[in-house]
């Protein structure tokens, strides 16, 4: 969680996206991936095709599943918007969202599945341990 937040408010004024992958089957999110929000917009965000098809082909190669696809609200709540709900192709992923709309973070948790939104606990768990890939790809908007 604080590796998402962090990620969103290092790339305010835009909205930062990325991925939590996990082992198939598990649900389990155990692998921070934090994107190029390639459209570079406060109130849009889009994975570079590349990028994406990479990643995929990655997750494949280790077992692993898209657990969490995250991304950033920077001036509305933490809620999908009509084209975040088009875009959720993942039906067993947590569709978290971040608002950096204030010095208070906003992080929530949805299952977005054939255009229903339903909100879901979020529950930290101390013993996760993120491993880290690409942060270092992500540049600071400083």
């Amino acid at each position: 969680m604080d590796e998402i937040v962090a990620h969103a408010r290092r790339d305010h004024p835009d909205e930062a996206c990325g991925v939590v992958a996990g082992p198939e089957g598990s649900d389990r999110p155990e692998r921070f991936i934090p994107m190029l929000n390639a459209a570079r917009s406060p109130t849009f965000y889009e994975f570079d095709s590349g990028d994406l098809l990479r990643l995929y082909r990655d997750m494949d190669s280790r077992d692993e599943v898209p657990v969490v696809i995250y991304h950033s609200h920077t001036a509305t709540e933490a809620y999908p918007s009509r084209t975040d709900i088009s875009y959720a192709s993942e039906p067993d992923a947590h569709y978290v969202l971040v608002s950096t709309r204030s010095e208070e973070d906003e992080f929530r948790s949805y299952r977005i599945v054939d255009g229903v939104v339903t909100e879901e606990q979020v529950e930290v768990v101390e013993t996760y341990m993120f491993a880290h890939t690409g942060a270092d790809d992500v540049p600071d908007n400083a």
